[in-house]
C-alpha cells in the first residue's frame, strides 16, 4: 500500500523559508517522479516543482530561484525548500509519485503572511 505524508506547512512570513517533507511507503522515490503541486482553494492545481528518477529537477517559472526539490534516498523522503516566500506562495502543498499512476498525499497548508 503506498502512502505519502507531507509536513512542514504552516504560517510563515513574507521572505522566510520553509521546507517541506514528503515521506513515502510502499513506493521508491529514487526510482520514481516525484512532483510538488499547490492549490489554492477554488484554484487549478499547479505543478510547482519535479525530481525525476534520474535527477533531473524541473521548477515552475514562478519558483525558479526561490524553490528547491531533493530529495533522501536513504530515508525515502523528498523535500522542498522554499527559500524567499511570497504571499502568492499560500497554498496547499502535495507530493505525488509515479508516472503511469501517481499517487498523492494529502496535503500540508502553507500560509505566508505578515
Amino acid at each position: 500500500q503506498v502512502q505519502l505524508v507531507e509536513s512542514g506547512g504552516g504560517l510563515a512570513q513574507p521572505g522566510s523559508s520553509l521546507r517541506l517533507s514528503c515521506v513515502a511507503s510502499g513506493i521508491d522515490v529514487s526510482t520514481n517522479r516525484v512532483r510538488w503541486h499547490r492549490q489554492i482553494p477554488g484554484n487549478q492545481r499547479e505543478l510547482v516543482a519535479q525530481i525525476l528518477s534520474g535527477g533531473t529537477t524541473n521548477y515552475a517559472d514562478s519558483v525558479k530561484g526561490r524553490f528547491t526539490i531533493s530529495r533522501d534516498n536513504g530515508k525515502n523522503t523528498v523535500y522542498l525548500q522554499m527559500n524567499n516566500v511570497k504571499p502568492e506562495d499560500t497554498a496547499v502543498y502535495y507530493c505525488s509519485v509515479g508516472l503511469y499512476i501517481e499517487y498523492w498525499g494529502k496535503g500540508t497548508l502553507v500560509t505566508v503572511s505578515s
